[in-house]
């Protein structure tokens, strides 16, 4: 069946990658933004497998819909994108969902950059976004980097090494498929357990649905 409500573009003409069907909390308190969260490329540190969810026009800065993460390495209280340099006064774990895009749209408003800061979604809710990624990025325990992933319903959703959903969470050490602190602080010989869960998926993009809808655990 289709998602409730309707839209002649299929919810594809927001500026926005994501949709909020039923809001957590739009969390800004300290969330001033990195200044590489307003310059960094999609995607941002793999570049070999690219998700073909990203906008066709290149695009900078950390995206409506990819994950927002603490950021240590620029101060206390900022969050941003991921960064493939580990923290050395902290670490690197993501607090939700970046809401718009932190560089704005044409003919819009742009807060983020007249204010710093990039609101996020945290405390849960459900959401249907567009942005997630389509192919295993390193490969190891999750197959070979390139391949396509699989989406299904009712399995978890993890932020990526380049900061968007992904369902792989891969065997952890030399690759990494997801971001956060075990890859990213703790090193080798983690469990993948220790990775956050960001979601749980409720309907799997296909021919009937142009989103990925899911339940937000954070």
């Amino acid at each position: 069946m289709a998602l409730p409500g309707q839209a002649s573009g299929d919810f594809t003409e927001s500026s926005s990658s994501l949709r909020i069907l039923y809001v957590g909390i739009r969390n800004s308190f300290a969330a001033k933004l990195t200044t590489d969260g307003f310059t960094q490329t999609n995607p941002p540190v793999i570049t070999t497998a690219v998700s073909s969810t990203l906008p066709t026009a290149p695009k900078r800065g950390v995206l409506g819909g990819s994950v927002a993460f603490t950021r240590p390495d620029a101060g206390n209280g900022w969050v941003g994108g991921p960064t493939a340099a580990a923290p050395s006064a902290g670490l690197l774990k993501p607090l939700g969902i970046f809401i718009n895009d932190a560089d704005g749209n044409a003919y819009e408003n742009t807060p983020a950059p007249a204010s710093g800061q990039a609101p996020y979604l945290s405390g849960q809710g459900t959401y249907g976004t567009r942005l997630y990624e389509t192919q295993v990025l390193a490969g190891a325990g999750t197959g070979t980097a390139g391949d396509d992933l699989f989406y299904g319903v009712g399995m978890n959703l993890y932020a990526s090494v380049n900061g968007y959903l992904t369902t792989a969470a891969s065997a952890l050490g030399a690759v990494d498929e997801t971001a956060d602190l075990a890859e990213v602080a703790a090193g080798p010989g983690t469990a993948v357990a220790d990775a956050t869960v960001i979601g749980v998926v409720k309907i799997v993009p296909d021919s009937v649905h142009a989103e990925l809808v899911y339940d937000q655990r954070i």
